[in-house]
Order: C-alpha cells, then structure tokens, then sequence
C-alpha cells in the first residue's frame, strides 16, 4: 500500500532528529566554570555540589577556576563562547547582580542565563578588633558619630558585597565610615585583628571562627534573621537599624539557548542533589547554607538585586573599574 506523502513526512522527521531517550543526556563529563581563582568560597561551593550533582547525572561533574575581573571574564566568556550543553556557569552576586548595575558588560543577566538554583548563601557580619573596646552596635554608631570619617571599615574590595554593606550601613544608621578595601575578606581579617583597621564587613561562614574564639567581636549581622553558626548575634534589624542586609550568593546557571529538556534534567538533578546528607553536612560544616532552593528564588534574587545594588552604587557615587 502507498503511504501518502504527510506519512512520508513524518518518517523522515522521526529519522532525523533523535529523540531524548535514544541520546540520554548528559553524554560526558560536566565542566562547572567557577568564574574565580580556587580557594575561596566560590570555588569550595562549586566543589561541595560537584560531587552529589554527578551522582544524580551519572557523569563527573568537573571544577573549572577562571578567575579575573572580580568574575566578570569567565562570565563574559561563557556568554560569548558558543553554547555548550555540558557546561554550567557558577553565577555569583558580583557578575549577576553587582557588577551589571554599576558598570556596562556584555550581557543581560536576567536574559543570558537561565537558573538552575542556588547553592551557597552566607550573609554579612559586622565585627570589630580589639582596637575597639565596644561591644553593641549601639556603642559603633555612637562612636562612628563621635568620630566623623575616622572609623576605619574594611572590605573584600570596591564593589564587593562586603563593601556595598558599608554604605549601607552609612545611609541607614547615617554615619561617616572610612572605607578600607583589601583583595579578599582574608586579607582584611588578620588587619582587624593586628588593629591597623577598626572594623570590617564579612560571610558569617568567614568570620564565626574567629568570632566565636575571641579575637573579634561580632556587633550584627546584617540578614533578615539570625544565622545558626551565630545564634546570639541579632540581625541589624532587631537593634533597630533596618533596611542593611547583604548576603554573599552563588546559584548554578545555564545559558538562555539550552534546550529546555536539558534545563529540565539540570534543574531536577541539582534540586535532588541538595536532598544529600553529605551535602547538606558540608554546608552546616563551613556555617553557610544553599539559601531558597530552586530556579525561581534565584531568578527573583539576580532581578531584585540588580535594582538595590544599582540603587546604592549611584547613591554613593561607586566607581566600578
């Protein structure tokens, strides 16, 4: 019997384009770009999820460190470079949400990617040294306001979380703060507690060490509740300074053309992934969280940063270079 020519068709179609079930995906190794040098908190989130996202895809799941330009480079590169369905962007709050509003780049952060969900969340403290013998926030702004543009506040660097906190805290509790950036959190702890600066802004995740064993004192954290690696540090919020949260974030993104089957697989394996035990463990080890699981609290958290961030670095005359 003769098949007409729509059957004809649709045979040829079938032929052609393989389905999903006969080429599973993913076929190789996943490649994770995490826009950072290794040894920070990028690079040991991208690692903690590695292992229990490979097993939920049945392939390794490797750790690429392309550091430069507060994360900026491997962000543009992974943009501009030609979409490849076996590699995933470490998204951080720099490149997506901070970096975006201050300073033109190459992409739409809320249109280039598509997320996956977030895997670290780590907000911010506020410790001094012991050059400062205050013990409240209360008695920080009290002697900030005694001390116009002499508190000395150090950061992981301009345009850093740690440093848009500062200015936050400048507007809200309306004080004059003398801004010290450094290269990371890491090299302005040993400055804090050697005295050479008063005070910085840092991850509760960095800081709870050295909180909890003395040799600084944490005055608030600056989140919308209380964090359990410091239970009995109150938010800023709780000693009446609203309005200063921020929150150091990563999430797992995908470029926008990825086909909407693989986001599909990414998204369930990274979402079972964060159910692990081990995983789970690993966070509460280093004092830091996954923050809201999912690919919609993360789209909602690049959208509504991108307009506060944008928002401070205006208000307070930030250059981003």
């Amino acid at each position: 019997m003769a098949l007409s020519s729509r059957a004809i068709v649709a045979i040829v179609l079938c032929a052609a384009v393989p389905s999903l079930a006969s080429e599973p995906y993913p076929t190789k190794s996943i490649r994770l770009i995490v826009p950072y040098a290794a040894g920070g908190p990028s690079d040991v989130a991208a690692r903690f999820i590695a292992e229990p996202l490979a097993e939920q895809l049945g392939q390794r799941v490797v750790v690429d460190n392309r550091g430069g330009a507060g994360g900026l480079l491997a962000t543009e590169a992974y943009v501009r470079d030609p979409a490849d369905p076996h590699a995933i962007l470490l998204g951080a709050i720099g490149p997506l949400s901070i970096i975006p509003s201050g300073k033109t780049v190459s992409y739409d952060p809320e249109k280039a990617f598509i997320p996956l969900g977030s895997i670290w969340s780590s907000a911010q403290v506020l410790a001094v040294g012991p050059k400062l013998n205050l013990t409240t926030l209360d008695e920080f702004i009290a002697y900030a306001k005694a001390n116009p543009g002499r508190v000395t506040v150090g950061s992981a660097g301009v345009g850093s979380v740690s440093h848009l906190a500062i200015e936050l805290l400048r507007q809200q509790a309306k004080v004059d703060l003398l801004h010290v950036p450094f290269r990371s959190t890491g090299a302005t702890i040993p400055n804090v507690i050697g005295g050479q600066i008063d005070a910085l802004f840092g991850d509760v995740s960095v800081l709870a060490p050295y909180v909890s064993g003395g040799s600084m004192r944490g005055l608030a954290i600056a989140s919308s509740k209380r964090h359990a690696a410091q239970p009995d540090l109150p938010t800023m919020a709780e000693l009446g300074v609203s309005g200063v949260e921020a929150e150091n974030w990563y999430g797992l993104v995908v470029s926008a053309s990825t086909p909407k089957p693989i986001v599909d697989r990414l998204q369930s394996a990274l979402h079972a992934a964060q159910t692990s035990p081990a995983y789970k463990e690993s966070l509460e080890r280093h004092r830091a969280s996954a923050g809201e699981l999912g690919p919609d609290h993360l789209a909602r958290q690049i959208r509504s940063e991108l307009a506060k961030w944008g928002a401070i670095i205006k208000s307070a005359g930030i250059k981003l270079e």
